[in-house]
C-alpha cells in the first residue's frame, strides 16, 4: 500500500496524505434515542494548514488568507453511519480547500461606450418630455 488511495486529492496539483488529517468522533446531537446517545457517528476532521508539508508556501498563504485560520476543522453528523459522515467531512474539506485555492481574476475597470451613454441620455430626455407633457395638460 503506497498511501495514494488514502490521500485527499483537492486539485490536480494538491494532494494531502491521510497522515496529515486528524480525526475525532463523537455522538451526534439532537434526538434519536439510544442510538444517538451511544454511537459516536459525528466525524470531525482537522487539517493543519500552517504546518502541512504537502502545500507550497504560496498555497498555504492563500488558503490561510481566505479562510482566516491556520487549522481547518470540518465536521459532519448528517448520517447515522460514521463511515458516511467521514466521507461527507472529507468532501466538505476538499471543497473548502479547493475554493480557497482559486485565484480570482483581476477586474479591470471599464467605462460605458459612447453609444450606451447617448442611448441613456436620450431615454432620460424622452422620459422628461413625457412628464413635462403631462404637467402641461394638467395645468390647462
Amino acid at each position: 500500500m503506497d498511501g495514494s488511495e488514502d490521500a485527499l486529492r483537492v486539485t490536480a496539483s494538491v494532494c494531502i496524505p491521510a497522515n496529515e488529517l486528524e480525526w475525532r468522533f463523537g455522538p451526534s446531537g439532537g434526538p434519536g434515542g439510544q442510538h444517538a446517545n451511544r454511537a459516536h457517528t459525528r466525524a470531525e476532521v482537522r487539517f493543519d494548514i500552517g504546518n502541512s508539508p504537502s502545500l507550497t508556501e504560496g498555497q498555504r498563504n492563500r488558503i490561510m488568507a481566505k479562510l482566516g485560520t491556520a487549522v481547518l476543522v470540518v465536521s459532519a453528523d448528517d448520517e447515522r453511519s460514521q463511515l458516511r459522515n467521514r466521507r461527507l467531512a472529507l468532501d466538505r474539506l476538499r471543497l473548502r480547500l479547493a475554493d480557497a485555492l482559486v485565484i480570482e481574476k483581476h477586474r479591470r475597470p471599464t467605462r460605458p461606450g459612447r453609444g450606451a451613454v447617448e442611448r441613456r441620455l436620450d431615454a432620460k430626455r424622452r422620459q422628461a418630455s413625457r412628464k413635462q407633457d403631462r404637467r402641461r395638460n394638467f395645468e390647462d
